[in-house]
């Protein structure tokens, strides 16, 4: 590796039908961000541990949990810096992943991904089915918010006491075991090609829970006292038209979309136009889901419903877009969406993996967004997706990485029990309650442990970040924040990755599939003697109506026993845009790009463009 030095490229995809205008890239790798998005999630395990957890600092806690009540509720996820396993946002985080990948099974196989990703899922899901012990009773949470946040310790040491809660007919909670039912469904379907007995026994699951929740109508924190003051629920109607619309989606059974239609008005579904998607407000969601139904001309007698649903869903994304009149979501000067002033960050990963998804719903119809103030193509839904991902990995005023462990700067004073206290490997003595906050809470050095793959809640409104331990509003990471980026970085790394220095090893066995990514190798045009090599790739291919466009790569290597300078390249035939290298004053002229003055012997870089037809033609014009 010493003598290879990688030009991380992006690409301006731009020239196709649907996607007319250019997307920007910047240099982010989006393989290396997934990645670490699955190191979160490893982070955040409670119970007993696998031998081939990444995160050698965590330990086995919570082995105990639901004995007191005589029920086994070991495992499941941590929901942020603390140690209450919540259920409202795991289930959520749940939906998310499962949902991410179901929208991108194919990119996430292509990167060796799909076994962290089954795991992250099935780690949740396995929980789920021990908590739902009876099909009218849902074990909801584990642990209390108020005697756990009086205690600063890790998840080893755990002194605070494990009270399970339950749901039942007599305690109802109808948004938390409606999302758990929409959690299990999502499940079954990304579940479905690996393991299908499993994916069926999540799907008797997920129906049971709908039922249950359907029938006993009620707050889950109305029932859980001890959940108002952290994850307060603000309606169950959401999530009962939200896991109905997953079972659709599951079984194909026409009673759950005629349960969508038929409460349609009455649950909100085509009345609530709303600017915001996350653990609470699944409204958009829903709408999103459904609009796909319709796209795909799959609504027969259900149509005019449908379309009420679109309605709402364009009314989401123009707000997002800025197009929507006036009523917009709020920007923050540096391009973030900001929705509230608690963890911002998880409503923007949220809704721009909500973006993702319907800029692919409306390029697969060939259909276009129309916008009170003005027609928007699907790249520019993209485009405006891609904007939030790219904010929360650095491109932002204050040039920060909001994703922990990925670049050069990032927070390191986290609010995290675990991360901010030396590993129970290091230091094995017992770090009590009060010890915790007197040693390790107030220290201003950074995180023994890097909490890798956690996106902290992030700045305020103006672009203002604090990186202080005590500040849990802008630092502290949760499961429902983290989870939408795993749809994210996969839609971007498939249309703008293996172009960066990351290249991710398999790590566990992964599912195999019947689906290879096309990539080709021949060399462009170089002149004899010319001590250049040019490696022409081409690593994607899709179709938009009739026309077949191409993501090319090209790969330029110095071949001598010497440093190469001043390199200008000739590129013709080039209908697409580039990026990766300068242009110059010169026509079809380019320089390497500025940073890059000397290509070092045996090095290589390489550069990206995106055309329809023939390729271009690249040669070496001359070099010093």
């Amino acid at each position: 590796m010493s003598n290879l030095r990688v030009c991380v490229c992006s690409l301006i995809l731009i020239g196709v039908l649907g996607f007319q205008a250019a997307i920007g890239l910047a240099v982010f790798n989006y393989g290396e961000a997934l990645d670490k998005t699955f190191m979160f999630f490893e982070a955040q395990r409670s119970g007993k541990l696998p031998l081939d957890q990444r995160g050698k600092w965590r330990g086995d806690s919570g082995l105990k949990d639901g004995s007191l009540q005589s029920v086994d509720l070991e495992g499941g996820y941590y929901d942020a810096g603390d140690h209450v396993k919540f259920g409202l946002p795991m289930a959520f985080s749940v939906t998310m992943l499962a949902w991410g990948t179901i929208e991108h099974r194919k990119e996430i196989t292509n990167l060796n991904q799909m076994g962290h990703t089954l795991w992250a899922i099935r780690w949740g899901t396995d929980y789920f089915l021990k908590a739902h012990t009876q099909p009218n009773v849902l074990w909801a949470q584990v642990g209390d918010g108020s005697s756990d946040h009086y205690c600063w310790e890790r998840a080893e040491d755990m002194t605070t006491p494990r009270t399970a809660y339950k749901l039942d007919h007599d305690h109802p909670g109808s948004d938390l075991a409606g999302e758990t039912a929409a959690a299990l469904a999502a499940a079954a379907i990304a579940f479905k090609p690996y393991n299908a007995s499993y994916s069926d026994l999540l799907l008797v699951h997920a129906k049971q829970l709908f039922s249950f929740a359907d029938m006993y109508k009620g707050l889950y924190d109305d029932s859980i006292q001890c959940a108002k003051q952290f994850y307060t629920s603000s309606g169950y109607s959401d999530e009962l038209l939200w896991a109905a619309t997953w079972l659709f989606r599951a079984t194909g059974e026409e009673n759950y979309l005629k349960y969508v239609v038929d409460n349609a008005v009455y649950m909100g579904g085509t009345g609530w136009a709303v600017k915001e998607f996350s653990w609470d407000n699944k409204y958009a969601g829903v709408q999103i889901l459904l609009s796909k139904v319709l796209m795909e001309q799959k609504g027969g007698a259900y149509t005019s419903t449908l379309k009420q649903y679109q309605a709402k869903a364009d009314y989401f994304v123009c707000a997002c877009l800025q197009k929507n009149d006036g009523y917009n979501v709020h920007l923050t000067p540096g391009g973030l969406m900001y929705v509230r002033e608690w963890n911002n960050m998880q409503y923007a990963s949220a809704a721009a993996f909500l973006l993702a998804v319907y800029s692919d719903y409306l390029s697969a119809a060939d259909a276009k967004l129309t916008c009170p103030d003005g027609q928007i193509q699907p790249h520019e839904v993209l485009n405006f997706a891609k904007s939030q991902a790219d904010y929360i990995l650095g491109k932002n005023p204050k040039s920060m990485s909001y994703l922990v462990g990925y670049g050069p700067k990032y927070p390191i004073h986290v609010h995290h029990r675990g991360a901010s206290i030396a590993s129970i490997s290091v230091l094995p003595s017992l770090v009590s309650c009060v010890q915790g906050f007197e040693a390790w809470y107030r220290r201003p050095e950074a995180d023994p442990n890097v909490l890798y793959g956690a996106l902290v809640g992030g700045p305020d409104r103006n672009d203002n970040f604090n990186d202080d331990r005590s500040d849990y509003e802008q630092t502290e990471p949760t499961l429902s924040g983290t989870a939408p980026l795993v749809g994210l970085f996969s839609k971007l790394e498939s249309l703008f990755g293996n172009i960066g220095p990351y290249h991710k090893q398999p790590t566990t066995n992964q599912p195999t599939q019947s689906y290879h990514h096309q990539q080709k190798s021949v060399p462009s045009t170089t002149s004899s003697g010319v001590p250049v090599e040019l490696l022409h790739s081409i690593t994607k291919t899709w179709n938009v109506g009739s026309t077949t466009y191409y993501r090319h790569k090209v790969t330029i290597k110095n071949t001598s026993q010497k440093p190469i300078t001043d390199l200008k390249l000739q590129i013709e035939d080039l209908s697409g845009t580039l990026w990766g290298l300068s242009p110059t004053p010169v026509k079809n002229t380019y320089d390497l790009p500025q940073w890059l003055t000397v290509l070092k012997p045996g090095s290589e870089c390489s550069f990206v463009y995106v055309q329809g037809g023939p390729q271009a033609k690249v040669s070496v014009l001359s070099y010093h």
